[in-house]
């Protein structure tokens, strides 16, 4: 079955105001490269080539200029306008003719995943309805939190519970059969007004449909939606980055390994790259 990505990248982004007061989160920088560089790849790692990115007015432009249609990447962007954020729902209403009759992968644009990604291959490749994962945390009751069996089955589903009943917290990353269209249409808002993620989800879990996938000891999510946050996973990145030699989430790159564009459309977008160290990655890759 056909799997393309939808990156919400919409929101108000108070909690990171005053740098949100110019540009949405989603564009500030994590180290060495804008926010949404780190999904995108997520995206591409997993042989998604068909993207569609859901913003407000004000920023879709932005994304336009720095991303452009994606081409360069052999991948292709498409754009959608969402005037207010009313849930995270809502981007499979906003989605529903980019979707058609594929199943689609959510991420949301603050979240960033670090490490080998078979636990987004499986899912993908598995999935017969939802497919949710559940990320071990020291506090669970900030997120939203997934109660399951022995054989890994869901029990229940909580939005920031009081009194969790386990420890592993829902990322906002989600793979869904094309059902998630009707379902999301069908939605009723909270009392604060959204079509919330987690109605979605009890709707699989009420008809069976519904899977966990755990994400081991050796990935690392990180949720970049405060100042303490943004700066932790900015360190993470340099880290790693200083430590191997590697760049994490360089988009070209990925779209060579990928094989989504050959060698020879490597270096000719490369040499269109500005003079930077980003440019000189890429050209060391070339020389390596």
């Amino acid at each position: 079955m056909n799997t393309k990505g939808i990156i919400l990248a919409g929101g108000s982004g108070t909690r990171l105001y005053p740098m949100t007061a110019i540009f949405s989160k989603q564009l500030q920088v994590v180290y060495d490269k804008p926010m949404i560089y780190y999904p995108l790849a997520l995206l591409m790692l997993t042989g998604i080539k068909e993207i569609l990115i859901i913003s407000t007015p004000k920023d879709t432009p932005n994304f336009e200029t720095l991303l452009g249609d994606g081409s360069q990447w052999g991948i292709t962007i498409e754009y959608k306008v969402q005037d207010q954020p009313k849930g995270i729902a809502e981007a499979f209403v906003y989605g529903a003719e980019f979707i058609g009759d594929s199943q689609v992968v959510l991420v949301l644009g603050d979240n960033l995943f670090y490490g080998k990604l078979d636990f987004l291959r499986n899912a993908i490749k598995n999935n017969k309805g939802g497919t949710i994962f559940g990320y071990r945390v020291n506090n669970p009751g900030e997120y939203g939190v997934v109660e399951f069996g022995k054989n890994y089955e869901v029990i229940s589903i909580e939005e920031k519970p009081k009194t969790p009943k386990s420890n592993f917290a829902i990322p906002g990353l989600y793979v869904f059969d094309n059902k998630v269209i009707e379902i999301s249409k069908n939605l009723k808002p909270s009392l604060r007004g959204e079509l919330e993620i987690t109605d979605v989800q009890k709707e699989y879990l009420a008809n069976g449909l519904l899977n966990v996938e755990l994400i081991g000891r050796g990935i690392a999510w990180l949720d970049t939606g405060t100042p303490e946050t943004l700066m932790e996973a900015s360190s993470f990145i340099h880290s790693i980055e200083k430590r191997q030699g590697t760049k994490i989430a360089c988009l070209e790159e990925v779209a060579l390994n990928q094989e989504f564009i050959s060698k020879e459309k490597f270096i000719e977008i490369v040499s269109k790259l500005p003079n930077s160290s980003y440019k000189e990655y890429c050209q060391k890759i070339i020389s390596d």
